[in-house]
């Protein structure tokens, strides 16, 4: 696993005009290759008039899914940018959908490109991105007596907790970066006198 990728920090729309042509840009986040194809299909359907409904999207911290859709343009004008954009960015797990209402002024290939490409760098600085990094999900089990502090002190050094559940004991689910699993565990100990446990489990990403 990558040990950190950047994504779009929320779904939005940006627009440009470019020789009276229009560029609506929609970014949105996708965790998987279904979520993006289901993003263009809504947009394509919210834009059913539009002259060109164009896609790139790029899924995997380690952007091993990557597809781009001309729609009509000239061949390698639109997608191709757009993914271009994104990849030069690092962004990944996201999805670009421009939508082009022709103006009556043609654009040439190379105006296309730079239309395309340059309307997702607007929108990816507009919408703004956020950096999720690599997390080891770790369980700590402590008794009732000391959960409250020990909840408490995880937020307040910045952990990241998930998740607190009380049952015969007090579960506090949290990500941990790999680099930081033994610190946290001797600081674990010193704590709560040595009366909680640590189970690491697998890997995920969260906000960094």
């Amino acid at each position: 696993m990558q040990e950190q990728y950047r994504t779009v920090a929320r779904e939005g729309v940006h627009e440009s005009e470019i020789n009276r042509s229009r560029f609506l840009c929609a970014l949105a986040p996708a965790a998987t290759e279904q979520e993006a194809q289901d993003f263009v299909a809504r947009v394509r359907k919210e834009h059913p008039t539009a002259s060109h409904n164009c896609f790139a999207y790029v899924i995997g911290a380690d952007a091993s899914v990557q597809k781009a859709s001309d729609d009509g343009e000239p061949g390698g004008t639109a997608g191709v940018p757009m993914l271009q954009m994104l990849t030069r960015r690092e962004v990944r797990y996201a999805v670009a959908v421009v939508t082009r209402y022709y103006g009556g002024v043609k654009l040439g290939a190379g105006g296309l490109i730079r239309a395309y490409g340059g309307v997702v760098g607007e929108a990816l600085d507009e919408i703004g991105t956020v950096v999720r990094r690599k997390y080891r999900l770790a369980t700590v089990t402590v008794d009732h007596q000391r959960a409250g502090k020990l909840e408490n002190d995880l937020r307040a050094t910045g952990r990241a907790v998930r998740e607190v559940r009380y049952a015969e004991s007090v579960t506090i689910g949290l990500g941990l970066p790999e680099a930081d699993v033994d610190a946290f565990r001797s600081w674990l100990a010193d704590a709560t006198a040595g009366t909680a446990t640590l189970e690491l489990g697998g890997e995920a990403y969260g906000d960094a």
